[in-house]
């Protein structure tokens, strides 16, 4: 086989794996056909411009040139209410404009020529920006080729996904503190290696030059983009200010569930010849606006860090900050994971850190912004500091050995089990909880069951009322769905999603305590080790005993009702690009409208949503005659 059609070949699995997420063929398939097109190059010495191999970081290079943009790359305008939003559109009247997500990211800006990628530079100071093409060639979802000829700049974010921020932490020597600062430090780094490594992606969303095609809309541009092979972000062409406030609100509650970071949405006006004629400003575009979402990161400074002891035995370090608001929220405390972590990070008290919230996740500590003169090293407990039990040290985590008697660890366990998403015991507080320990002995899930109200009535705060509500509680729990129930018992690695694959899988608590490791390891997103913590959990004689004791109480395991929503019942597949939404997005949609979502087509799914260039998974969903819909069937769905 000739270069050429090896090239074509790679190219486009390429952007069927980085752009599409839809692979259509294996790794090392792929391997193997990259391996003849090397040998190819090599006995010829010819490389085309658009070959895959080019992407290979090449040596350190001293420094970088500037280089001078064709077009000059305006910054935006910012606002942070929604009567500012009401204000800019105001000005521009009512005319279509278009919504994007604002990344928060390095803006990179691609030249292509003649069909051929040859250049991407950073921003700069919008008229001149850094040359980092070395660095960009190492970047697999950037075209290196397009379909039309001419000169192009096409202006977009450089990004980290938080999955490859994570990834690469879990082995890096010193951890990277945010997706930001990592990409920045990816593309402007002097060795393309480095930047590989990293894995940043670039999302376009501009075309700022072109010598071939007078586009008329930003709408063009977007199908210029897609049709071209470059990655795209969401898209909303709307009219009015309600629709704008309402797309505005959306994004920010998308914003928790993507898998990188925005700190905003951008408007801009749809059609360029009203935007030619709003102008500029010395800055900005007075066309466009971008609409900052509260800030999710800042820095404060470690005062302490306390250790916690989970319901597994399992020492938490918790940083106590100075309060510091973020988003709103007043944020004091923050996760610090495991010691390995505060020595990767070099965390230390009395150090300004930055802070990250998002949601309701608990805070998180990103990295270090600076050590003073006040820094002391978070020394590693010698003795568990509930109970001064003896520790147990692992490559990462530390644990308590006392498994009976140590009353955080025992009260962890029955706050998981009493919580909402477990058995949904109203009124067993942590405090609550810390007295029925200490004054009625109660050290597991099953001794909740032998309360009366006679025995609560001993304890402080306790009147008739509260009393019998508990006990009401506490015996309304016994009629449950299974999945809870499974929850509730704490194995290691089940949470609420496979709590509720092991029920929808099994239908019995008998089937799930007798389940094979050959049948746990076939349901979705089950691995070696969830599926061998099951088996393990199940086949525990002390486990076996504290689970025939709370059994001895009487539960009735209600039938699981269908699902309500517009997609009760279905399993759901979504294969190819979406235009309206990121795939986990549409994945989230799914599930908050009563459907469950499949990562792979087989006989138990019934619904498959088909994007742009869908691939095997659309043909296997045809041949097993599985129910298949286009993107705007499933808006439609959604938006009932």
């Amino acid at each position: 086989m000739k270069a050429r059609e090896l090239i074509d070949k790679l190219n486009k699995w390429a952007h069927e794996y980085y752009t599409l997420d839809n692979p259509t063929v294996s790794d090392a398939e792929y391997d193997r056909v990259y391996d003849e097109l090397l040998r190819i190059e090599k006995d010829t010495g010819v490389v085309y411009q658009d070959s895959p191999t080019r992407r290979v970081g090449g040596s350190v290079l001293k420094g970088f040139t500037t280089h001078k943009h064709i077009v000059r790359l305006y910054s935006l305008d910012k606002c942070k209410t929604k009567d500012e939003v009401e204000n800019f559109l105001s000005k521009i009247g009512n005319i279509p404009c278009t919504v994007e997500y604002k990344y928060d990211g390095l803006t990179i800006n691609l030249t292509y020529e003649n069909g051929y990628f040859v250049r991407a530079t950073t921003r700069g100071d919008g008229v001149e920006g850094e040359d980092v093409t070395a660095q960009i060639l190492t970047v697999k979802n950037v075209p290196l080729k397009i379909t039309d000829t001419g000169v192009y700049e096409i202006q977009g974010e450089a990004i980290m996904k938080l999955s490859t921020l994570a990834k690469y932490n879990a082995t890096a020597s010193e951890p990277l503190k945010n997706a930001r600062n990592a990409v920045a430090g990816a593309v402007r780094n002097l060795d393309p290696k480095e930047t590989a490594k990293r894995a940043p992606e670039v999302i376009c969303y501009n075309v700022g030059y072109s010598s071939d095609i007078v586009f008329k809309s930003q709408s063009q541009m977007r199908e210029f983009l897609s049709r071209n092979g470059f990655s795209v972000g969401r898209f909303d062409l709307l009219v009015g200010s309600d629709a704008i406030s309402k797309c505005l609100d959306d994004i920010e509650q998308e914003r928790e569930k993507l898998d990188f970071l925005i700190d905003g949405a951008v408007i801009k006006v749809d059609d360029t010849t009203t935007q030619e004629r709003l102008g500029y400003t010395e800055k900005f575009p007075r066309w466009a606006m971008a609409y900052k979402f509260k800030a999710e990161e800042m820095t404060t400074t470690v005062l302490d860090c306390v250790w916690q002891v989970s319901r597994t035995g399992k020492l938490n370090p918790l940083a106590i900050l100075e309060p510091v608001d973020i988003g709103g929220v007043t944020v004091k405390k923050a996760t610090l994971n495991n010691y390995s972590e505060i020595k990767r990070k070099d965390i230390k008290i009395g150090s300004r850190v930055f802070v990250r919230r998002s949601n309701d996740v608990i805070p998180e500590i990103l990295g270090i912004a600076e050590h003073t003169d006040n820094s002391r090293d978070i020394v590693k407990p010698e003795k568990c500091p509930v109970c001064g039990a003896p520790l147990r040290y692992d490559d990462v985590f530390i644990y308590c050995t006392n498994e009976t008697d140590c009353v955080s660890r025992t009260v962890s366990a029955l706050e998981h089990y009493a919580s909402k998403d477990c058995m949904d015991i109203e009124g067993l507080s942590e405090k609550t909880l810390e007295q029925l320990y200490n004054e009625l002995g109660v050290k597991k899930a099953s001794d909740l069951y032998n309360l009366t109200v006679d025995s609560l009535l001993t304890l402080e705060g306790f009147k008739q009322k509260k009393a019998q509500n508990l006990i009401d509680a506490i015996t309304k729990s016994k009629k449950t769905e299974l999945w809870r129930f499974i929850h509730a018992l704490g194995i290691n690695g089940i949470g609420k999603k496979a709590s509720k694959q092991l029920s929808d899988a099994f239908a019995s608590l008998d089937g799930i305590r007798g389940a094979k490791y050959d049948e746990l390891i076939q349901i979705d997103d089950f691995g070696d080790i969830t599926s061998k913590s099951v088996v393990d959990y199940f086949s525990n004689e002390q486990n076996a005993t504290q689970l025939n004791e709370l059994l001895s109480h009487g539960f009735d395991f209600e039938k699981q009702d269908k699902k309500v929503g517009a997609l009760g019942g279905e399993v759901v597949v979504i294969t190819g690009t979406l235009i309206r939404y990121k795939r986990s997005v549409a994945q989230s949609l799914v599930v908050d409208n009563g459907g469950e979502v499949a990562d792979s087509v087989s006989k138990r799914v019934t619904l498959v949503v088909a994007g742009e260039s869908a691939g095997s998974k659309l043909d296997k969903a045809k041949v097993l005659g599985i129910k298949v819909i286009d993107e705007q069937r499933f808006v439609d769905i959604i938006d009932g």
